[in-house]
């Protein structure tokens, strides 16, 4: 695993050496990135289940100001911080070991990009959603991006997020919701 493009591109990430997370897999970080198009100049990436940093390493890597990445395994956590410590991207990242519902409570940015990727069998997706859009978490342009299973299909609006796309590479599809503009 590694990063794929900007600062960092081509780095190494380490990932833990047990099954309790499941990296996204560089093709398919390439392709989420891609989509996303030009949005990485500054603003806030929030990874919901971090699990080795992956994800929001990339997203500082490719010009974003800061990544939250929240994970609620102890062990992912050290794997987060020893990846972040070898890209020396302390400054620009926030580690919080916790269950991702009562960590939303305690965060006071505003994210532009948020991340969910839950372990498969855990999913709670819309709620998670609803709960972004609650605590209005997220810029009115802010995008979800969603990692599920590929047969897993999500609603077209969740709360004030609309689908605007979605793509499936073998097991895996990737939905993106943008907030609605007259949303909070």
């Amino acid at each position: 695993m590694r990063i794929v493009a900007g600062k960092y591109g081509s780095r190494s990430l380490k990932s833990p050496k047990n099954d309790a997370t499941r990296p996204t897999q560089d093709k398919i970080k390439g392709a989420i990135f891609s989509s996303l198009g030009n949005i990485f100049d500054g603003g806030n990436f929030l990874d919901c289940y971090s699990g080795t940093g992956n994800m929001g390493l990339e997203a500082v890597s490719r010009g974003m100001d800061h990544a939250t990445l929240v994970d609620n395994n102890k062990g992912a956590i050290s794997v987060i911080k020893e990846n972040v410590k070898n890209l020396k991207a302390d400054k620009e990242t926030k580690i919080i070991c916790g269950n991702i519902f009562s960590v939303l409570e305690r965060l006071t940015l505003k994210y532009d990009v948020v991340y969910i990727d839950p372990p498969y069998a855990k999913q709670e997706n819309e709620k998670l959603i609803q709960k972004l859009d609650d605590l209005d978490m997220v810029k009115s342009d802010g995008i979800i991006v969603v990692e599920s299973r590929e047969e897993e299909v999500w609603p077209e609006k969740i709360a004030s997020f609309t689908k605007y796309k979605e793509k499936t590479y073998g097991i895996t599809r990737i939905s993106y919701y943008q907030k609605e503009e007259n949303g909070k």
